[in-house]
């Protein structure tokens, strides 16, 4: 296995990650609040396929980590990062000028191609100076960073949409990836020596996957992560109709959504101070009981009662599970990413294109039900939940035991 090469100093690595890991997202909750008036301006037909300019990010951001994971491993990790930045810039100058969803579209799937670079990549930096558990605690202190961002973007957006119109909120991106590309030429050095990068060829690429694949825990892990994205992006796709829509809270609607992303935040640091004495596996087993259970109950509650709650009672629901989620997303990369220390830019690109490529149409099918009821998100983060507790059962009756305890 490739020895770690330890990158800039931790307090300084772990802040310009979580600034390059902004880009993502505040490009997928900036507008959320605006969502209604660009479906309006931009005379979409259909008002569940505003949705997809919040999926459509993912799309591209999924088959951008095909690329930049591989070319990293091959030519360097800041090299891809410039690449994924100046794509970034470009989609957000298109949907600038959109007049038509396509064009919005076609903007919004290059903003996350380009963002998918800095994203793929900077696993992969955290896995060239890190291992297991603390990799983990790395990983979840940034992926709290990732998740509290929302506490403050749609306030962000709904701020910048009062005083400019929606098409700031893409130049207020673009600034934001401007600071970030500067800070990271000058202050971050190159983590991968020339001696351990991998020549890209197709053929070696097919290999990697195929011995990435065939591994059953990164298989299980990479399915995992894709099961609770899927139930996430069903969320960030119609919390502005489930908020607004249903239970009416208005201009109030960043207020709600930054509640809920504090508990994800807040779970994603106590698993940051807690995974190091008690591991990944015990702490992400509990955690997905936890959302299974909660999702369930709440589910056979709304089939016996109406799909529309006491607001109360829903945004109980809602901290209770993303308070579980919140312990997943770093304990879920790095359980798929710790036998790929060899091959860290395509590992992190497999897993992370294959987890996205998995969710979008979890995301769409949970999404699109929407139709004023709050029952198909719940039953869908309770599907998702279960199928990830089976697959990470079959996994791990495979796994010999001291490598279960170990993590």
């Amino acid at each position: 296995m490739k020895r770690p090469t330890q990158p800039l100093a931790l307090g300084e690595f772990v802040v310009l990650l979580a600034l390059m890991i902004l880009i993502v997202a505040m490009a997928t909750d900036i507008m959320l609040p605006a969502l209604s008036v660009i479906g309006r301006d931009l005379e979409v037909a259909r008002a569940n396929d505003v949705q997809l300019i919040v999926s459509s990010l993912f799309a591209g951001f999924a088959l951008g980590q095909l690329i930049a994971g591989p070319l990293s491993d091959s030519y360097g990790r800041k090299p891809v990062i410039y690449w994924g930045y100046a794509v970034f810039m470009v989609g957000c100058l298109l949907s600038v000028v959109a007049a038509d969803l396509t064009t919005m579209l076609i903007g919004r799937v290059l903003q996350g191609l380009g963002a998918a670079a800095p994203r793929v990549v900077l696993v992969s930096m955290v896995r060239d100076g890190y291992a297991g558990r603390a990799m983990a605690r790395i990983m979840s202190i940034i992926m709290s960073v990732f998740i509290l961002v929302p506490v403050a973007a749609p306030t962000i957006g709904q701020a910048i949409v009062n005083l400019s119109g929606w098409r700031a909120t893409f130049l207020f991106l673009l600034i934001q990836a401007v600071v970030a590309s500067l800070w990271f030429a000058f202050r971050q050095p190159e983590t991968l020596a020339a001696e351990n990068r991998r020549r890209f060829t197709i053929g070696a690429i097919v290999r990697g996957a195929a011995e990435a694949l065939s591994n059953r825990t990164v298989a299980a892990y990479t399915l995992a992560a894709g099961f609770i994205f899927g139930a996430f992006l069903s969320y960030l796709s119609s919390a502005q109709q489930v908020f607004q829509v249903t239970f009416g809270t208005g201009d109030l609607f960043p207020l709600y959504f930054a509640v809920a992303a504090l508990s994800l935040g807040l779970a994603s640091f106590t698993n940051s101070r807690l995974v190091m004495r008690f591991g990944m596996h015990v702490l992400t087993h509990a955690a997905l009981t936890g959302l299974t259970v909660l999702s369930g109950v709440f589910a056979l509650v709304l089939l016996a009662t109406g799909d529309v709650p006491p607001f109360a009672l829903f945004l109980a629901w809602i901290l209770s599970a993303f308070f579980c989620v919140g312990f997943l997303f770093g304990n879920l990369n790095a359980l798929a990413m710790e036998p790929l220390g060899h091959m860290a830019g395509l590992g992190a690109a497999l897993i992370g294109s294959a987890s996205t490529f998995m969710s979008l149409p979890i995301g769409w099918f949970i999404a699109g039900r929407f139709d004023g009821g709050v029952l198909p998100l719940v039953s869908g983060f309770f599907a998702s939940g279960l199928a990830t507790l089976v697959v990470m059962r079959w996994c791990e009756r495979m796994a010999p035991f001291g490598a279960r305890k170990s993590r």
